[in-house]
């Protein structure tokens, strides 16, 4: 079994090392833009081998997509980050055009895999994988949900002063301010959330998690999240890789589902070998839905703004 995963920064070397330590695969591909740095990451993850005990091979290379060939899952991490008091939009123009490219690339030497897009905005750039890829849309999903979920979770654990592990919970929509995190719909070791907490308090968790990227970003000065973000890929692949039909708040391609159509949005959905293999729709509240549904409605306007 064999993974590729396009841009060697931070999420994408750290996702590289999660993988091989899962054995995820018999060979993970780093492939980046700069020269000697995705070989360098590889070489140097490669040599952890022997101390964590894994037989993964990780190779780096630079624009070669031929060591890429016939990948089962290709994790597109490729493009800038975000700055301080920058928009995951204000990214959109510039990372469309590296997404389409590395797409391309993909498609053409590994035309079977499915692929889980990363970079931001990322239900824009999975629109992007999908409409360049000519795949079919339960092969390409965007990591957006299961990040925003975590973060959720972890401050949720750290208000209540309890194991994250208790906290079934759920973030739904696109993948910035307008995710609807479902505090309905949250429970504490079988406990509502809603029993635990004054409206207040979860009103702040909920923003605090919408604005959970823009946090670290500000603390970094400098680049963005990766740890979070690569533990989240991460689990998608564990469970496309083995067959594990995790149900994970992903983005996927709605066709009519939750009254949405022709837009990528996060929703829960059921993460097996074939992809996507199921999306999953809740009875929502009036309220929440609305919230969804508005969430769709910015990702639309920004796919429109594309120049694909």
């Amino acid at each position: 079994m064999k993974i590729t995963i396009v841009g060697a920064g931070h999420v994408g070397a750290t996702t590289a090392l999660r993988l091989a330590e899962k054995r995820l695969a018999n060979e993970v591909v780093v492939i980046d833009i700069l020269e000697g740095i995705p070989s360098g990451k590889a070489l140097d993850l490669w040599e952890s081998a022997p101390v964590e005990g894994f037989d993964c091979k990780v190779i780096g290379s630079t624009n070669d997509y031929a060591l890429t060939k016939n990948s089962d899952l290709v994790v597109i991490t490729a493009g800038l980050a975000r700055k301080p008091g920058m928009s995951r939009d204000d990214l959109q123009a510039t990372n469309a055009g590296i997404v389409k490219t590395v797409t391309e690339n993909v498609a053409n030497n590994s035309p079977q895999c499915k692929i889980i897009t990363v970079t931001n905005p990322l239900d824009v750039m999975t629109y992007v994988t999908m409409k360049v890829s000519g795949f079919e849309p339960n092969r390409v999903f965007g990591m957006a949900g299961v990040l925003d979920t975590a973060r959720y979770r972890t401050f949720i654990a750290m208000e209540l002063n309890v194991s994250v592990r208790d906290i079934a919970a759920l973030v739904l929509g696109g993948h910035g301010d307008d995710m609807v995190p479902l505090p309905r719909l949250t429970t504490v070791g079988g406990i509502p959330l809603t029993e635990l907490l004054s409206q207040d308090r979860l009103n702040a968790i909920v923003d605090r998690t919408k604005n959970g990227g823009a946090e670290i970003v500000k603390y970094l000065k400098e680049g963005s999240a990766y740890y979070a973000p690569s533990a989240a890929v991460a689990e998608m692949v564990e469970s496309v890789m083995h067959d594990s039909k995790r149900v994970l708040p992903c983005a996927a391609w709605l066709s009519g589902q939750y009254g949405l159509k022709d837009v990528y949005v996060g929703v829960p959905v059921k993460l097996g070998k074939n992809g996507v293999e199921h999306i999953y729709e809740l009875k929502l509240s009036d309220s929440e839905m609305k919230m969804l549904q508005d969430s769709a409605g910015r990702v639309k306007e920004n796919i429109a703004k594309l120049k694909l």
